[in-house]
């Protein structure tokens, strides 16, 4: 299976930020995800937009722990849209959903 390189782009409006993620979430992804929340600027609040992922390891997952853990420290809230139903259960199976919402995609965009 061909490796995506993730693009990350972030778009603001006032409180909040959505970062939109496009590719595989794996260890090539570090540089992308630090930049594209680096960008959230005064965000109290940042969307993840998981639409156009389809893969995420291990180490994609620690990576957005550490995510979480920053926003955490900064007292942002995260939350998540686009999972598919696979990582919507790891991110439950794994916890990740007791740290950030997890919007419905019938929910829509949040920011």
């Amino acid at each position: 299976m061909a490796n995506a390189i993730l693009e990350a782009t972030t778009h603001t409006d006032g409180d909040s930020a959505r970062i939109e993620l496009r590719g595989d979430i794996d260890g090539s992804a570090r540089e992308a995800l630090t930049a594209a929340y680096g960008d959230v600027g005064g965000a109290r609040s940042v969307l993840l937009d998981f639409a156009q992922v389809d893969y995420i390891n291990s180490t994609g997952i620690a990576l957005i722990v550490g995510l979480l853990a920053r926003a955490r420290a900064e007292e942002r809230a995260i939350s998540a849209r686009g999972l598919s139903p696979h990582y919507r259960e790891i991110f439950e199976i794994t916890r990740l959903s007791d740290f950030m919402t997890i919007i419905a995609d019938s929910e829509g965009d949040a920011a």
